[in-house]
């Protein structure tokens, strides 16, 4: 096996941990059973940021991998037929609080992690048995040693539930890898504790988090705290998780960092989700349904106070995108579309994945949001990644303290009540007449924008277009209402020959006064059919 994973691995790990966040325990109904653990010893976060700035100094090691011949047997159908025992949950003695169970080892996921249960200012090690797992007499796990480690960890819903055994809400699983559910109830992206080298000229990077320290809410409804160690070969880290089950889930972190290496791209904060298609970006001949995606488009709320709606796409090439900003107010990959017949999918409910919003806390000064578009030709690999990359360059020696919040959700948790929103894009040809004759570099769109405002603009009036395009001609602008709806829908066509993507931006306004979200879009000529 190589030494280090391939993206492709890593995104086939990260939609495995989709799947398996949800399947990795075995249910029973007897009493809690105790855990095996090793001697206190004393733990604080301070004394975790400092372990981080001494190991930065040092050399990089590479994580334990135990028996790599008996874990890469455990691929992923074996590593679904290994389930935890809920009856050994950690806090699962202490009604009212959420309940922890841990993943084992697997050909994804084949670096053990040590975890720690907290209890004031103490930690004892849970010390992996194999007897906490449910698992097949001829599993490739039954072979594993015993100091194998735990590949991750989930929290379960709080013990007042009576599906708490079954339901889970976070979960750690994978290089710096975690996600939870949204307010509907689903898993869908990820974030990640640090991105280093994505989509750069250098190749990307995946620190790990080899050590969790695990504090149990004091009682139902109140936060969780989970402290982390990261390593990997160019930096290290300390991180503070303080995580709340709330209508979704809020986590707030705070986190140390600390360069071994100069990087080119530091990630903050990032994120990965899936995007394969949708309607402005598909044809009949690619997939029956409608759309298939963890999270339809990117929105910012940038410093300035301006809100932005980017579209996602799935480029024809890998491409970044960069906002430019200086400390942004918030941004994330959103899942806007909520109605079911727009996928047509009864199975994958992609309807109710979550959408997951970045809340920075403090001045992260200049800087720029980034967007890495990869393509893609199916539904099981994330794509889509987004992050905070700071302006300065980052440099061996230099250390770093972020703190910021995750809103797990179906929408932003401070959405702008006084503007419209970009609802629907749509593409088709452009030109007229619409004949084959016409030059196929000729697209229209047609966006419509709802809510807001507009739902009390006066009939007598129209909204001003806005409309720019970092390249090509534009022509054949129209507004007009739709009459099955307060919605306003903007159409125009765009010209621009060649192959290089067009940046397109549009809003509508009255006088000096944004009425809308500005829409952005990134057109790639050669992606799109022929007429």
């Amino acid at each position: 096996m190589s030494a280090d994973p391939s993206r492709r691995d890593l995104l086939a790990a990260s939609a495995a941990a989709a799947f398996l966040a949800g399947l990795g325990v075995s249910v029973r109904e007897a009493q809690a059973i105790p855990l095996k653990f090793g001697q206190a010893k004393p733990f604080s976060y301070a004394a975790l940021v400092a372990r981080a700035r001494e190991m930065a100094t040092k050399p990089y090691q590479m994580p334990y991998k135990p028996a790599p011949d008996i874990v890469d047997q455990i691929d992923y159908t074996a590593h679904g037929k290994i389930k935890f025992k809920t009856d050994f949950a950690l806090h699962g003695d202490n009604p009212g609080v959420y309940p922890v169970t841990f993943f084992p080892l697997g050909k994804y996921f084949p670096k053990g992690i040590k975890m720690y249960s907290v209890d004031g200012d103490k930690a004892r090690e849970v010390l992996y048995e194999p007897e906490y797992f449910d698992m097949p007499d001829d599993s490739p796990a039954q072979r594993l040693p015993e100091d194998s480690g735990f590949a991750g960890f989930q929290v379960k819903e709080a013990k007042s539930r009576p599906d708490w055994r079954q339901k889970d809400w976070v979960a750690f699983l994978g290089a710096s890898y975690f996600r939870a559910i949204g307010s509907l109830g689903e898993y869908g992206l990820s974030s990640r504790g640090v991105a280093v080298n994505t989509a750069g000229p250098k190749p990307e990077e995946f620190p790990d988090f080899i050590e969790f320290y695990l504090a149990p809410a004091t009682a139902e409804h109140q936060p969780m705290v989970v402290h982390a160690l990261l390593d990997g070969p160019s930096i290290t880290g300390a991180y503070r998780f303080t995580i709340r089950r709330t209508e979704g889930v809020v986590m707030d972190v705070e986190k140390s960092l600390f360069m071994r290496k100069d990087v080119e791209k530091l990630g903050i904060s990032p994120m990965t989700s899936m995007y394969w298609f949708s309607e402005y970006d598909k044809g009949y001949e690619l997939e029956w349904r409608r759309a298939a995606h963890d999270s339809d488009g990117l929105a910012l709320w940038t410093g300035a106070g301006e809100r932005i709606w980017r579209p996602l796409v799935n480029p024809p090439q890998p491409h970044t995108s960069a906002f430019v900003d200086d400390n942004p107010r918030g941004f994330g990959l959103m899942q806007r579309q909520r109605d079911p017949a727009a996928y047509l999918d009864r199975y994958l409910n992609y309807e109710r994945r979550p959408s997951l919003w970045i809340e920075p806390i403090g001045g992260w000064g200049p800087g720029s949001v980034q967007l890495v578009e990869l393509p893609t030709d199916h539904e099981d690999f994330d794509n889509m990644v987004c992050f905070w990359v700071p302006r300065e360059p980052v440099k061996a020696g230099q250390s770093f303290e972020y703190r910021y919040r995750l809103h797990w959700g179906a929408d932003e948790p401070y959405p702008a009540t006084n503007l419209a929103r970009p609802l629907f894009t749509r593409i088709g040809r452009g030109g007229f007449p619409y004949t084959r004759a016409n030059p196929p570099e000729i697209r229209r769109f047609s966006i419509e924008f709802g809510g807001g405002p507009l739902d009390q603009f006066p009939k007598d009036q129209k909204p001003v277009a806005v409309i720019t395009p970092s390249r090509g001609e534009i022509s054949s602008v129209f507004l007009e209402t739709t009459t099955w709806s307060k919605n306003w829908r903007l159409q125009f066509d765009i010209r621009a020959e060649g192959p290089e993507p067009v940046d397109l931006r549009a809003y509508l306004k009255q006088g000096e006064t944004a009425l809308t979200e500005t829409w952005l879009f990134q057109l790639h000529p050669q992606q799109l059919p022929k007429p």
